[in-house]
């Protein structure tokens, strides 16, 4: 028996969930596929999946375990729940944003949210957000808040602009 983790995500799909997981793991560098199970042919007139469909993936992302469970079309994601992908680099924003919202719905773009093409909703953020956001100076994060808030995709070179009061960002500053 496998080590189990205390507390799990599971996502539901409408039938989606082998798809999706691939596509996970293809983003995310330290990813890896589990266990696959499939819908056996009792109970049926509960699930309405033919035998052999797929039932449940298991995955991991960065070290976070996770399940993916083809429910049927019922039940659908929503912003009430996101993963957070928190990124030390501009070129890691880039690298996840444009990864993640192929596809995806474009107007749920807001404040480095995005819907991803299968309507999971993911926050790529600079890893210093949360230090700028929470800082004790109301008046620098009034400043962060007053310049992410319009962005779609963090600029992580903006937000630290911002947080230290500059106006322009020098051209050699590495982002």
């Amino acid at each position: 028996m496998l080590k189990v983790q205390k507390i799990t995500p599971n996502l539901f799909f409408a039938s989606e969930a082998e798809e999706a997981v691939k596509y996970y793991v293809g983003i995310f560098k330290n990813s890896k596929l589990g266990r696959t199970s499939y819908y056996p042919k009792e109970g049926f007139e509960v699930h309405k999946q033919p035998e052999g469909t797929v039932l449940t993936v298991e995955f991991e992302l960065e070290g976070q375990k996770f399940l993916a469970l083809n429910g049927g079309p019922d039940l659908k994601f929503n912003e009430c729940v996101s993963f957070i992908v928190n990124c030390d680099t501009q070129k890691e924003i880039d690298y996840y944003w444009d990864k993640l919202s192929a596809g995806g719905d474009p107007k749920a773009q807001q404040c480095g949210w995005l819907k991803d093409k299968f309507g999971m909703a993911w926050q790529v953020v600079p890893t210093e957000l949360m230090d700028m956001i929470t800082d004790e100076d109301r008046e620098k994060v009034g400043r962060v808040m007053t310049a992410y808030l319009p962005m779609k995709k963090f600029n992580r070179a903006a937000l630290r602009q911002a947080y230290e009061g500059k106006r322009e960002l020098a051209v050699s500053e590495e982002l």
